[in-house]
């Protein structure tokens, strides 16, 4: 039998394999995403767009859009725990490959990364992982929906608008109070194999329901912030009143969040800024939408840069944060 005791420990081992195929997974993204802005625009009409609002405020647009990224990755560390603890930087990292792959490859399928690479570098089982995110997805869609929900009701004015939307708002709670009777008459059903899937598709749910408050705050946080930048990003490139940019906004990022958006959101994310943003005001004479689209196309470069700007920095984070 051959002496194992002196071997050098294959955990380690894996783990820098594992964040050595992060990094250069980075890179490639952010070198294909580079190359297809300069492929489908030119970085000189990027620039040339930006210059008349000044660099001043699209770099502030910029970096308030990647301060997003660091509440999201947040959102996965509270999410994970037990799996993340002290390792902030490399979720950070793992975050920003995964949202260059999802903005990147069409029709959402840059989500199936998610999992895949919560399995290699932290360990988390594919379903729990699938389950978490899916889970992540829902409270994202539901963040947008109740904002754009504000403007609606605002429009109308009337309490029956209210009440709807407040019982909108709270439904989350509801559903999550039917977690435990709903596993509970599957754990009691189940046996074997398919009782060990439940078990980790329930594990990929919040506990408690403080914890699924913390992750409904942390995720409206994220979206509040990013639609009020983006928003401020339409007024500044001209789009008025202030509804049509909030609607713009919700447009945009709804068009991202559902399953139906092209490689890297060309022409779904402009055409979902215009139709929010003239589905709540926006000047429907000619002036008027051809500074809509130019102003959707310009923030939408302004988001591909941001998540490469995100990606960037991530490499940059030290090292050891990203150690097992």
């Amino acid at each position: 039998m051959r002496d194992t005791a002196n071997d050098p420990p294959a955990a380690p081992a894996r783990n820098r394999m594992s964040r050595q195929r992060m990094v250069w997974l980075s890179l490639a993204c952010m070198l294909l995403y580079a190359a297809f802005v300069h492929y489908a625009w030119g970085w000189g009409a990027v620039l040339s767009a930006w210059r008349p609002i000044g660099y001043g405020p699209v770099a502030a647009v910029l970096l308030l859009l990647v301060s997003t990224y660091f509440v999201r990755t947040y959102r996965l560390y509270a999410y994970f725990p037990k799996e993340t603890s002290g390792r902030f930087a490399a979720l950070f990292h793992l975050a920003q490959v995964h949202n260059l792959l999802n903005v990147m490859l069409p029709f959402r399928s840059g989500e199936m990364s998610f999992p895949l690479l919560m399995r290699a570098e932290f360990g988390v089982p594919l379903l729990r992982a699938t389950s978490a995110l899916l889970v992540m997805r829902l409270m994202d869609l539901h963040a947008l929906l109740a904002a754009g929900g504000i403007g609606l009701a605002l429009e109308h004015g009337t309490a029956s608008g209210w009440l709807a939307w407040l019982a909108f708002l709270l439904a989350p709670l509801a559903c999550f109070r039917l977690k435990r009777p709903l596993f509970g008459l599957l754990h009691r059903r189940l046996t074997g194999r398919p009782a060990r899937l439940a078990a980790e598709v329930e594990a990929g749910l919040p506990g408690r329901m403080a914890d699924f408050l913390h992750a409904l705050a942390v995720t409206a946080l994220n979206w509040g912030v990013k639609v009020v930048v983006l928003a401020w990003g339409l007024s500044l490139a001209g789009v008025g009143p202030l509804a049509a940019t909030f609607g713009g906004a919700l447009g945009g990022e709804l068009s991202s969040v559902l399953p139906f958006h092209a490689p890297a959101g060309v022409g779904t994310y402009p055409a979902g800024i215009a139709a929010g943003a003239m589905a709540l005001g926006a000047g429907l004479d000619a002036a008027s939408l051809d500074r809509l689209m130019k102003a959707a196309v310009g923030l939408h470069l302004v988001l591909i840069v941001s998540a490469c700007l995100g990606a960037g920095l991530a490499l940059l984070l030290p090292a050891r944060g990203r150690q097992g």
